[in-house]
């Protein structure tokens, strides 16, 4: 059954508003941890709205991803998963992921599950609050590593310039 839209709008207009402070806040204070921490209504609130069994787990997937992005980054937890693997690269769900730190990792996740929910569901709200996550996402990427910022948008855009 769909769930009650009565406040939607309202919430995740404030939504909006918060991560739009968060990534700015994060910038000024050069600090990954203020957007994550404040994605978290978010990504719950996501979590909430998404119904079908494909669409539930992508946004518990990334509810997950983000408190594991938290742990990473309050712990300063360094690992090169790209190292680790011995390949620079994964297909993810038709996406190729850059790999390395993975402080990054776990926000490109975020983002590719965000795409995910966006082209696989049907409701409006669960869309707004999936490009909500993405936007973030890509701030907490940059934040984090904006070398690896850098090399994800060239790997987007190539892959974008793919599928036209």
């Amino acid at each position: 059954m769909a769930k009650p839209t009565k406040n939607a709008a309202l919430i995740c207009t404030i939504l909006t508003i918060i991560a739009g402070i968060s990534i700015i806040l994060g910038l000024v204070y050069s600090q990954p941890l203020i957007p994550i921490i404040l994605l978290i209504p978010t990504a719950i609130y996501e979590v909430y709205r998404t119904e079908g069994r494909s669409t539930k787990a992508a946004s518990i997937g990334m509810l997950g991803l983000l408190i594991a992005e938290l742990f990473f980054v309050f712990f300063n937890i360094d690992f090169d998963l790209a190292e680790f693997l011995g390949r620079s690269t994964t297909y993810i769900r038709g996406y190729r992921i850059p790999l390395g730190n993975i402080q990054v990792i776990s926000p490109s996740l975020m983002a590719v599950l965000s795409i995910v929910l966006m082209t696989n569901t049907r409701g409006k709200y669960t869309k707004w609050l999936a490009a909500i996550i993405l936007v973030t996402a890509f701030a907490i990427i940059y934040l984090v590593d904006p070398t690896g910022f850098e090399d994800m948008m060239k790997l987007a855009i190539d892959e974008g310039l793919k599928r036209l």
